[in-house]
């Protein structure tokens, strides 16, 4: 059989669409089994790969909303939101003016930017002691 009687039928892709995301919904599965048996979280800095706008879009849509969404304004807005998929979160960062500076998906059971610093619960302790004071 010759290469010519072969038939080819060219698919084009959706609109917008490169083809990076779909593998990312593998890594992922693979990443929340490792949060599972391991307890480790890990992350996909989705500014550093090939993704179009509607790459990204195929992406959110696939994972869903979840139940819980954060806003966190420290120089510019971030944002955590859940996923259908408990353990995976979609993380954006904007600048002050509202741009997109970073997105990631985290995979945790509790993103790590939400997870009180020692420091700061140092600070929490000591207000918590000067208003038991007061009393």
């Amino acid at each position: 059989m010759s290469l010519e009687t072969i038939p080819i039928h060219a698919v084009p892709p959706a609109a917008g669409l490169s083809g990076n995301a779909p593998p990312l919904l593998h890594e992922l599965h693979a990443m929340l089994r490792r949060l599972l048996d391991t307890g480790a979280s890990s992350s996909i800095d989705l500014s550093a790969l090939p993704l179009t706008p509607a790459d990204l879009d195929w992406l959110r849509d696939k994972l869903g909303s979840g139940e819980i969404a954060v806003t966190l304004q420290a120089n510019g807005e971030s944002t955590l939101d859940e996923t259908q998929c408990s353990g995976i979160w979609w993380v954006t960062h904007r600048n002050p003016q509202g741009a997109v500076v970073a997105q990631f998906i985290e995979v945790a059971f509790v993103p790590e930017l939400l997870q009180a610093q020692p420091q700061d619960v140092e600070i929490g302790l000591d207000y918590l002691d000067s208003i038991r004071a007061d009393l």
